[in-house]
């Protein structure tokens, strides 16, 4: 689950938690519960597109007893699509220097382009790791590109519900299926690259491509 925005931790506890993300018995991993990109810019206090400077390892604590690490990157913040009201512009962002917690590795000094979503603490400072939503720029979809400046946020009323096995049903009306893994055996498939679970003025929610019709498949799946 997600962390809220309003509720950020403290580096020390951050990272904590992040450790407790790993399976039990498996040191080397890191694993995060699955999430469609419009739930990953709704439980994220920002949402920016941006370029890598440069990165640095710097200390996670002033404590000489800690010796957890993250790797600071330098980036140039191109455009700011959430997160408005606690930053107006970004010049770091930060990251556990250990892949096991989920440290996001990104090219420096390069031409690449990315978004990135994550969590503002309460010092200001900008977190990021694996389980939020961070993708090349260059791999998003059109309507993907779109939805970061309206359609995402004004659609967090809405539920999303990953189907893992048939049979997979809505039970509530604010409720939209998720369907990649089922029919692709992918997270990022067609439905999370072009689709956005929209909120109607009754309240119900469902799937919306633009102009273009709902493919049968993303309607509620009740039989094997």
């Amino acid at each position: 689950m997600p962390w809220s925005p309003r509720t950020a931790p403290s580096w020390a506890l951050l990272l904590r938690l992040l450790a407790l993300l790993r399976p039990p018995g498996m040191v080397e991993a890191c694993s995060c519960a699955p999430a469609h990109p419009q739930q990953h810019v709704c439980h994220s206090a920002l949402a920016i597109r941006a370029k890598i400077s440069s990165e640095k390892i710097v200390p996670a604590s002033t404590d000489p007893a800690d010796t957890q690490k993250l790797i600071r990157y330098e980036i140039k913040q191109i455009k700011m699509f959430k997160g408005f009201e606690k930053l107006k512009d970004v010049q770091y962002i930060y990251t556990p220097f250990d892949s096991s917690l989920c440290g996001v590795k990104l090219e420096a000094n390069s031409q690449k382009q990315y978004l990135l979503t994550g969590q503002v603490l309460s010092d200001g400072k900008v977190f990021i790791h694996l389980c939020n939503y961070i993708e090349p720029w260059e791999n998003l979809s059109l309507l993907q590109r779109e939805s970061l400046n309206h359609h995402y946020h004004l659609n967090c009323g809405c539920q999303i519900t990953t189907c893992y096995t048939v049979p997979c049903t809505i039970s509530a009306p604010n409720e939209c299926l998720w369907t990649d893994w089922l029919l692709e055996r992918k997270l990022y498939g067609y439905q999370a690259q072009h689709y956005v679970c929209m909120k109607h003025g009754d309240g119900t929610c469902s799937w919306y491509q633009g102009r273009l019709p709902l493919r049968k498949e993303f309607v509620d799946i009740i039989q094997p």
